[in-house]
């Protein structure tokens, strides 16, 4: 099992938000990781590796204000010239508000294999 570490970057203002980070590791087809920073205090996510290598998500959190929020999300694989991953995203809350967007997340220079 790999676990790997993400960097938070927003579109489309391009810039890193190195205050949130998640941290994925992969079991067969199933992906989970954890993730805080900012105004997260924490959350998960769990989800599905599919046919087309995309990969989708359900995610929940817990914020500064004691708010239970979560959404769906389908992310996009793709590995850049260095070599690191970046995570296309489209995603949408699923609470009250149903907003939409779209964010990307770049591997960081941290693994660890177990």
């Amino acid at each position: 099992m790999a676990v790997h570490l993400f960097q938070l970057k927003i579109q489309p203002m391009g810039k890193f938000l190195p205050r949130y980070f998640f941290n994925y590791k992969q079991e067969g087809g199933i992906i989970s990781a954890t993730y805080s920073g900012g105004e997260i205090i924490q959350g998960t996510l769990i989800g599905l590796v599919k046919e087309d290598s995309s990969l989708e998500f359900r995610y929940n959190h817990v914020n500064r204000k004691n708010e239970i929020r979560g959404g769906t999300c389908i992310s996009t694989p793709k590995i850049l010239p260095d070599g690191r991953t970046m995570l296309y995203e489209k995603w949408q809350w699923l609470d009250d508000e149903e907003t939409e967007g779209t964010s990307i997340h770049i591997r960081g220079s941290y693994e660890v294999r177990l």
